[in-house]
């Protein structure tokens, strides 16, 4: 559940650097030099491990461009996860996620089928019943027959 925390932080930390970017560029670059920790106190800015500087996160793009600083050394809200980590991670997670919806619905979808056997087996069962019955019948007038005589 904590990866589930963290995915929204991050999605947080998106919706709020959509706002104010311009003031965030001047405060970021004050920032330079400094620690990734500081940087990241400001969720505007994205921290580049490459040079050690805070830099504004360009919202009009998903992910920071690689002219910008590379994704691997790209850090965004916290330190320890670079944007490489995040993009395979969140891929995992879509992926068993998708995976396991579709195990599910086909799983549902075979207990709903009726299958050949069951019903051949229904068939063959109606079948017997008829003929004990037919039987039965046949039985019953036999005796009729007879206490009659």
């Amino acid at each position: 559940m904590e990866w589930v925390r963290w995915v929204f932080s991050v999605v947080s930390i998106v919706v709020l650097c959509l706002e104010g970017a311009q003031a965030a560029d001047s405060e970021c670059s004050l920032m330079n030099n400094s620690t990734c920790d500081r940087c990241l106190q400001n969720v505007k800015c994205l921290w580049c491990n490459t040079d050690s500087k805070c830099i504004e996160y360009p919202v009009r793009n998903i992910l920071p461009p690689s002219s910008l600083c590379k994704l691997r050394d790209a850090r965004w809200g916290v330190c320890w996860v670079n944007f490489e980590a995040l993009i395979i991670t969140i891929s995992v997670i879509g992926g068993v996620i998708i995976l396991s919806l579709l195990l599910c619905c086909c799983c549902c979808c075979r207990k709903k089928k009726p299958r050949n056997s069951d019903t051949r087996d229904n068939e063959r069962a109606v079948r017997e019943m008829e003929q004990r019955r037919a039987r039965q019948d046949e039985r019953e007038a036999e005796m009729k027959t007879r206490h009659m005589k």
